[in-house]
């Protein structure tokens, strides 16, 4: 904790530390109390890494201890815990301690317990004695370790029970020693409580929206005080109730709307979402979707999703935060990770899948952030992004071949210059011209360039009538050239050509891409597709059907706008012509048309494909394939999956295996019989699981059942991760680029996971934030 607390001083002014991070600690010497702000990602998840509370100024040891309080004891129950030589046995720790001593800790860094009261409340250390061994030191004897915790635990005047009562009556606010001093009136709790829910809704609608706070000018004459203090207005104003305890009409120093109360409740609101998530993961397995990313004030952000299957068998991606990182090398991306697991009892142990983009900070065979987690889970199978696989491969055809190259940086050159010039047109004309620019605008992606090429083949007059009208009233003679060569090229057979050509193509990759975005896609489906798609664009490339179909839309297109149509036997002009040879006879248009530019793009993508998507040949996904239950499961191999088992082996017991062998043949007995009639129509692994948990067979079928979880819970693409950073720069704009790091994470987990957000109740918000320090007025009981 060094790191979030800087060293003290002592002066008459007021003294602000402010660590590396995030945490910041203001202290006057004026008789007042400190002001202590931390965060949840402050506090150290593993024990076995935490300096001792006694080392850290009075000041500031409550707001850490209720930090921890609202955490809890570190307990990762799924973790997998090492063994250890005790003589000629093996011993670990295990799991079911922690329900026989709750006060129990576990550090994964040391493979030690500790105890959380004694951290918290300890009377100082006695190092002679070994008081030392439960909150500094950790322990691991593992042979006598029952014995052991009940020697802690002592009689009722031990150390350990003092601790624990001082926990208890520290997390009983009424007992606090503030409020016996200032203890209100009932009237005053009920008032306080109103008055607290009415700015947890405002707060809520706020989040939900992805609105901003605070205001330019929040001062009382303002009339745009910003949408907290505007919209809180406005619901005194529509509710007597809320209005009679709001404002004017509570006291001066419980408002409960300055900025950091509302920075508090919107963090209670993130904890509670974070927590129901971690809930609905329970011990199940999950797999890890990272990217990272820079906002608007050029920070560095981690973004942490996690999949897996709940318990109505479906397929989830859940958005968990943001984390900032220094810098982007793998060894902080996996300190982070870490750090985010332990705050949120996550355990790596239960990680069986991890899916990122391609570049070498992650995917790193020797020190990437892929290799760094295999290096601890040797069973988080990586999966590269599908999607992003498949937009390489684009990117690769457009480069390969000199004519499609040529003609994207024409496409580019287009949109550019017909944007440029509607936005200097007068205002009568704007609306037209804006619409043509909304319609051939676009980013980067290739699902955008496909439409991008469909719009301008649909508005080709329209578009080819501004670039004439910039060649004749243009000032700048460069404008003018510029515009008269885009005009030849788009004349061109071979410009429409290309178009028509790459509409086709794109049509089905950005079918393929969308489709692999789902979040509910699977490593099975999506394999499938791409054979699909390959063998589709295999079938095109020696269709001759397909290419006289394709010529033939191209040339009524040039008739209509009244382009020239080449003779295909014709030999192509210029003075290269004795260079242009095939089979010692000059090159046709024909044979430049199919053969350098038709058979070349349908073969690089093809191609690129095949080098890129490798994992359909990889035996793990071999063996997964045999889950799919197309066609009354004709894949299905009994050998292939109980090889699907060898590569989970802490998953399955030598005992699960044999069972299992015995489950299959019983299973595929009963899905190709008249008795699983309802799973004969399904087509995909994933409405297998949904099917299987609606008839209650996955509790027949256990291990069966298993296998199909970690074949869904593999990640496809990593589609989630971007949409939250699309949903970044909505909260993090321009206009808020001084937005904190903590409050941007949490108010993007409750603007990304609404619908969890929504199921959260008002109570336990209420009593979240009220637990998250000591409060002047307590709610109500």
């Amino acid at each position: 904790m060094d790191k979030f607390i800087g060293k003290w001083k002592k002066g008459p002014k007021p003294v602000e530390e402010k660590s590396a991070n995030k945490g910041n600690v203001n202290i006057e010497d004026r008789g007042k109390k400190p002001r202590v702000e931390f965060s949840d990602f402050e506090i150290i998840g593993d024990p076995g890494l935490r300096k001792p509370i006694d080392s850290y100024p009075y000041e500031v040891r409550d707001e850490l201890r209720r930090l921890y309080v609202a955490k809890g004891p570190t307990q990762p129950c799924d973790h997998k815990f090492p063994q250890t030589d005790f003589g000629e046995i093996r011993r670990s720790f295990q799991k079911q301690w922690f329900k026989d001593f709750t006060w129990l800790e576990y550090s994964v860094n040391k493979d030690a317990t500790f105890c959380f009261c004694c951290y918290l409340f300890g009377k100082g250390q006695n190092h002679k004695h070994g008081d030392d061994i439960f909150t500094e030191v950790g322990f691991k004897n593992w042979k006598r370790a029952k014995e052991k915790f009940r020697n802690h635990e002592g009689a009722p005047n031990s150390p350990h029970s003092g601790a624990v009562i001082q926990l208890l009556g520290f997390k009983n606010q009424r007992q606090n020693v503030e409020y016996v001093l200032s203890k209100q009136s009932s009237q005053t709790e009920i008032e306080y409580r109103a008055r607290l829910t009415a700015v947890v809704k405002v707060i809520r609608f706020l989040l939900s929206q992805g609105l901003a706070f605070r205001g330019n000018d929040e001062s009382i004459n303002s009339i745009r005080r910003g949408n907290f203090l505007e919209l809180t207005k406005w619901y005194c104003e529509e509710s007597e109730e809320v209005n009679k305890v709001m404002n004017l009409n509570a006291r001066g120093n419980n408002q409960l709307t300055s900025p950091k109360i509302q920075k508090e409740i919107v963090n209670a609101c993130a904890t509670e979402v974070r927590q129901a998530i971690v809930n609905e993961i329970g011990d199940k397995f999950f797999s890890l979707l990272v990217d990272e990313a820079r906002d608007s004030s050029v920070k560095e952000q981690l973004s942490i999703v996690l999949r897996f299957v709940n318990d109505n068998g479906e397929v989830v991606e859940r958005f968990l935060g943001v984390v900032h990182v220094s810098d982007t090398s793998a060894r902080t991306l996996k300190n982070s990770i870490d750090d985010f697991f332990a705050i949120n009892g996550l355990s790596i142990s239960q990680l069986r899948g991890q899916g990122y983009d391609g570049a070498s900070n992650m995917r790193g065979e020797l020190n990437g952030l892929k290799q760094k987690i295999l290096d601890e889970n040797k069973y988080a199978y990586y999966i590269h992004c599908f999607a992003h696989q498949l937009q390489l491969v684009l990117v690769a055809t457009s480069k390969k071949n000199a004519h499609v190259c040529s003609f994207f940086e024409y496409l580019a050159k287009i949109v550019n210059t017909v944007g440029a010039s509607c936005k200097r047109k007068d205002a009568l004309l704007q609306k037209q011209y804006d619409d043509l620019v909304k319609s051939l605008e676009s980013d980067t992606r290739w699902g955008s360039h496909f439409k991008t090429i469909t719009r301008i083949l649909h508005m080709w007059d329209a578009v080819t009538h501004v670039l004439e009208t910039i060649y004749e009233d243009a000032d700048e003679v460069n404008s003018r050239g510029i515009a008269r060569g885009l005009i030849d090229k788009m004349w061109q057979f071979e410009f429409v050509f290309i178009a028509q050509l790459m509409v086709h193509v794109l049509a089905k990759t950005n079918t393929l891409s969308m489709c692999l975005q789902q979040r509910t896609q699977n490593i099975v489906t999506a394999i499938r597709m791409i054979k699909t798609v390959k063998e589709d664009l295999k079938k095109y490339r020696n269709d001759d059907d397909y290419w006289e179909e394709l010529l033939g839309v191209v040339t009524a297109f040039c008739v209509k706008h009244d382009i020239f149509v080449p003779n295909m036997q014709d030999p192509l002009p210029g003075r290269a012509r004795l260079y242009r040879s095939v089979d010692g006879q000059p090159k046709t248009y024909y044979h430049f048309f199919r053969r350098d530019i038709f058979f070349e793009v349908l073969d690089f993508i093809v191609k690129e494909m095949d080098d890129r998507f490798t994992e359909s040949t990889s035996e793990l996904l071999i063996c997964i394939s045999c889950l799919d239950p197309r066609d009354s499961f004709v894949h299905f191999d009994r050998g292939q999956l109980l090889r699907l088992s060898e590569f989970y082996p802490d998953d399955f017991s030598i005992s699960d295996k044999f069972e299992l062998k015995a489950q299959l043949d019983t299973y595929i007995s009963y899905m190709r019989s008249s008795d699983g009639a309802a799973f004969s129509g399904l087509t995909d692994i994933g409405d297998l699981a949904k099917k299987m948990v609606e008839t209650n067979i996955h509790q027949f079928f256990t291990l069966v059942y298993r296998l199909i979880e970690l074949a869904l819970v593999l990640p496809v693409a990593s589609a989630t991760v971007e949409r939250s950073f699309s949903a970044m720069r909505t909260i993090k704009n321009d206009l808020r680029n001084r937005m904190g790091d903590e409050f941007l994470n949490d108010s993007l987990v409750c603007y990304v996971e609404q619908e969890i957000f929504k199921s959260i109740e008002n109570e336990d918000i209420l009593q979240r934030f009220q637990n998250m320090q000591t409060r002047r007025i307590k709610l109500p009981s």
